[in-house]
């Protein structure tokens, strides 16, 4: 059974009833795009895939691809809430957008994210994610995401094939409402309880989640 100790505890809960950490700003030219946090997990604030100044991501460009500031694809951050909320790491190519926003126009993709200290467990299919919490602290699941999203998270003793599809997810509302408000709880990482999101695929359970008092009064910590 999983032990944690009170003092995590207490900044997860605190940070439940969320104050953010300090921002991070990643940009990204082209290709992959990475955000990371050393403790916690990701939760995306904004978003930009487009161009709002001429100077970013401008080296080596002609005038006419920068010049274009009024550029931003609609739904952006909404991609990067969905891929990266509640991991520790994500990384994602640009071309996930399939949509050019100002064709002619050198785009870039910006994302601002806080780390958010909660907890963060990932668990490989067939096997059960254990999910708890210390006497008079309940559960409350951030998010839950069943697929596959890179080819080396649960990939001992598999073949190419299973790992290859790395865009397969079902993001999942069954841990919230198996798990919130109870002290601890037990989730099959399978098919049967969460579907089967990309046949053929091996996948894995990632749960980002905190810990909060029964009651709202902390005053006796």
């Amino acid at each position: 059974m999983l032990r944690f100790k009170s003092t995590l505890l207490l900044a997860a809960t605190c940070l439940h009833v969320y104050g953010g950490g300090p921002i991070n700003t990643v940009t990204t030219c082209g290709g992959i795009h990475h955000l990371s946090c050393d403790f916690g997990v990701i939760s995306v604030e904004t978003a930009l895939y487009g161009r709002a100044d001429s100077v970013t991501c401008s080296n080596g460009k002609p005038q006419q691809m920068i010049s274009n500031t009024q550029c931003s694809l609609e739904g952006a951050v909404d991609v990067l809430k969905r891929r990266c909320n509640g991991k520790r790491v994500c990384e994602l190519d640009t071309n996930v957008f399939a949509t050019d926003p100002c064709r002619g126009t050198f785009k870039y993709l910006q994302t601002k994210f806080t780390c958010l200290p909660i907890f963060h467990r990932v668990t490989c299919e067939h096997s059960l994610a254990h999910l708890e919490c210390t006497e008079a602290m309940v559960l409350s699941v951030f998010s839950a995401d069943y697929g596959r999203w890179d080819k080396t998270t649960c990939s001992y003793n598999l073949i190419a094939s299973q790992m290859q599809n790395t865009d397969c997810s079902s993001s999942s509302s069954e841990v919230a409402d198996s798990c919130n408000g109870k002290t601890s709880c037990i989730i099959p990482a399978s098919n049967s309880f969460f579907g089967d999101p990309c046949y053929g695929t091996v996948k894995y359970l990632e749960v980002a989640y905190s810990c909060e008092y029964l009651s709202n009064d902390i005053s006796h910590v």
